[in-house]
């Protein structure tokens, strides 16, 4: 439905070749600010490094013991530095990449839709950044949790790269975890699920992301779940309840043939 609305706008008729070149354009853009970012992260990489490490030497001084990170190969370091730069990017040039997402989706959607969808564009960047900043949170935690178990007397060296892979995909599966709601109203202006679907299948909905919940907190106690669970589901209630505004008002300003499936004739 979207490709078909584009075509049939008269300011922004976009065939398949614009379409793809739109979206190399906007891919660029995203690349070239992340690479922006990512010498930002670059310049300031100590730093950065060791606010992620320190979890791990605040364990060590209250536990009297040894716990560091541990470079095994010659090109640890140059590979963790280059990870650590582009996580660094991602986080600071998330407004330019979440705004080219929807500015791809944009064309494709009626002027009043434009405007929720502008609504949407500003809430996605506080979303993706308290979920990295709720993931930065619970790391102590989990560190604490997970080193726990180290008997005592003996020596905990965590292997650089293992342990900034970890933290570096913990945060960003946060993050976007809580962009869940942004996609869930895109879809639905997309006219690709309604909120009568995403209400219907609550249940399953809400075990997905509690199975989520459970590979991404890998403390083994059930609050460090719920600590991630909750304000997910919360989300996804939240979304469902815009989504269910926007399904009133379509159905009273849209015309009735815009509803009829693709395969079949409507009376216009």
């Amino acid at each position: 439905m979207p490709s078909l609305r584009r075509q049939r706008d008269p300011e922004g008729r976009m065939s398949l070749g614009d379409h793809l070149r739109e979206l190399r354009k906007r891919i660029v853009i995203a690349g070239v600010a992340i690479i922006v970012g990512a010498v930002v992260g670059w310049i300031n990489y100590e730093r950065v490094l060791a606010k992620l490490t320190e979890p791990l030497y605040e364990l060590a001084k209250r536990r009297q013991g040894v716990v560091n990170i541990n470079f095994t190969t010659m090109t640890d370091a140059f590979s963790i530095q280059l990870n650590v730069s582009i996580f660094v990017g991602l986080i600071l040039a998330s407004p330019v990449w979440l705004f080219q997402i929807w500015g791809f989706v944009v064309p494709g959607l009626t002027k009043k839709e434009k405007r929720v969808a502008r609504l949407f564009i500003v809430a996605s960047v506080p979303l993706f950044l308290a979920g990295c900043a709720l993931a930065y949170l619970f790391l102590p935690h989990a560190v604490d949790v997970l080193l726990g178990f180290t008997p005592p007397g003996a020596y905990n060296l965590q292997q650089a790269t293992d342990y900034l892979n970890f933290v570096l995909k913990l945060v960003l599966a946060f993050g976007l975890a809580f962009l869940l709601p942004v996609f869930m109203v895109a879809l639905n202006l997309a006219h690709v699920l309604s909120a009568a679907a995403m209400l219907r299948g609550w249940r399953p909905m809400v075990m997905v992301i509690f199975v989520f919940a459970a590979v991404m907190t890998p403390t083994p106690d059930p609050w460090s779940m719920l600590f991630l669970a909750l304000p997910i589901v919360a989300l996804y209630f939240a979304a469902i309840g815009v989504c269910a505004v926007l399904d009133r008002r379509r159905v009273q300003t849209e015309p009735s043939w815009m509803s009829v499936p693709d395969d079949e004739a409507s009376q216009l």
